[in-house]
C-alpha cells in the first residue's frame, strides 16, 4: 500500500488568516470599549439626570414684587397651596390704567429656565395691551420650594386655576392662558382638561413651543433612544385635541431649540375652529429665534382670539 503525501500547508495564508482574526478581535474591543460603553453611560447618564438637564431653574432666596420694575401699585403677591402642602408664589401685575373691571388676564406659563423675574419684561408686554397678567414660578423655580416634574406642575396649574377663578373670583371666560416654550405643554393640557370639563379659558396661546417633548428631544439627539425612557413627554398634539376655546400659536421660523416644524405639527392637530366659531391661527415671525416674541404679535394673537370675522377668512 503506498502511503498518502501530505498535503502541503498554505503557511502565507495560515498566517494571513490568524492575523484577520487578531484584527477582528482587536476591532470588536476597540468598538465596545470606545463606541459601544462610552454611547450607553451617555444613554444612562441622560435617563438618569433628564430631569436636571430638562429643568434649569434660577434659584433666588426671595423674590419681591418690586424685582418686576413695574410701579408697586400695579404689583401683587399671589401665593397658591400645592396638593402636597408646598407654597408657591407668584404676581398679579395690572396695567397703568386698572381702574375697569373687565379686563382679560393671562395666565402665563414660562419655560424651563430662570424665574418669573426674567419674564417680567414679556408679562409687561401684555400689561401695555390692557390686560391683567398671573405668573407663578414653577416648583423649584425662583423662591418657590420643590422639585419639578411634568405630573407636579400640571396639579399645579390647576390649583392656580383654582385660586384664580374661585378664591378670586374671576370669570373663565375672562382668563387667556398663555404658554411659552415648555409652558406651551403645560397650559395647553391645563386648557385641554378645562374643556373637557365643560369650563374653556377664553384662549390659549402658544409661543415658541412643541409638539411634545419627545419630538424635541428626539430632533436634538437622533440617536439616542429618547421615546423609550423620557419621563416628561409633555404630548400636546394629543391634548390639543380636545382644546374647544380658540388658539393661537406664536413661532419664530429661526427657532433653533424649537424648530418651526414641531409648531406645525401641534398647530395641525388642533380643531380648525373653536367652539365659539373661531378658526385656530398661526403666526409665524420671520427671522426671530426662540423666545423671541415680539410685542406686536402678541397684540396679534390677542385679537385674534376673538376675531371672528377675521379669523373666519385665514387660518395662517
Amino acid at each position: 500500500m503506498v502511503p498518502s503525501t501530505p498535503k502541503p500547508v498554505d503557511v502565507d495564508n495560515a498566517v494571513l488568516t490568524s492575523k484577520r482574526k487578531v484584527w477582528i478581535r482587536r476591532f470588536r474591543r476597540w468598538l465596545v470599549l470606545y463606541v459601544v460603553v462610552p454611547y450607553v453611560v451617555l444613554v444612562l447618564g441622560f435617563a438618569v439626570f433628564q430631569r436636571r438637564l430638562l429643568y434649569r431653574p434660577t434659584v433666588v432666596d426671595a423674590i419681591s414684587p418690586q424685582d418686576s420694575r413695574m410701579p408697586s401699585e400695579q404689583v401683587k403677591q399671589l401665593e397658591v397651596t400645592t396638593h402636597d402642602g408646598l407654597k408657591l408664589s407668584g404676581w398679579l401685575l395690572l396695567p397703568y390704567d386698572h381702574s375697569g373691571a373687565e379686563r382679560l388676564l393671562v395666565l402665563y406659563f414660562p419655560g424651563n429656565a430662570e424665574n418669573r423675574i426674567a419674564h417680567a419684561p414679556d408679562c409687561r408686554d401684555f400689561t401695555s395691551l390692557g390686560a391683567d397678567v398671573a405668573i407663578f414660578d414653577y416648583r423649584g423655580f425662583g423662591d418657590n420650594p420643590g422639585s419639578p416634574s411634568q405630573k407636579d406642575i400640571a396639579a399645579d396649574a390647576r390649583t392656580i386655576w383654582k385660586h384664580l377663578t374661585q378664591d378670586l373670583g374671576l370669570p373663565a371666560e375672562r382668563i387667556v392662558l398663555f404658554g411659552e416654550s415648555l409652558g406651551g405643554g403645560v397650559a395647553t393640557r391645563l386648557a385641554s382638561e378645562l374643556c373637557q370639563n365643560g369650563t374653556p379659558p377664553a384662549g390659549l396661546i402658544v409661543a415658541s413651543t412643541f409638539s411634545s417633548m419627545t419630538d424635541t428631544v428626539a430632533w436634538h439627539y437622533p440617536y439616542f433612544p429618547v421615546r423609550m425612557f423620557l419621563l416628561d413627554r409633555y404630548p400636546s398634539d394629543d391634548r390639543i385635541t380636545e382644546v374647544t376655546c380658540p388658539i393661537v400659536c406664536l413661532h419664530g421660523t429661526e427657532d433653533k431649540i424649537v424648530p418651526i416644524e414641531l409648531a406645525e405639527k401641534l398647530f395641525a392637530a388642533a380643531p380648525e375652529t373653536s367652539a365659539s366659531g373661531v378658526k385656530k391661527r398661526f403666526i409665524a415671525s420671520p427671522g426671530m429665534g426662540h423666545n423671541a416674541t415680539s410685542r406686536e404679535s402678541l397684540e396679534q394673537a390677542v385679537r385674534g382670539l376673538f376675531d371672528t370675522d377675521d379669523n373666519r377668512q385665514s387660518s395662517k
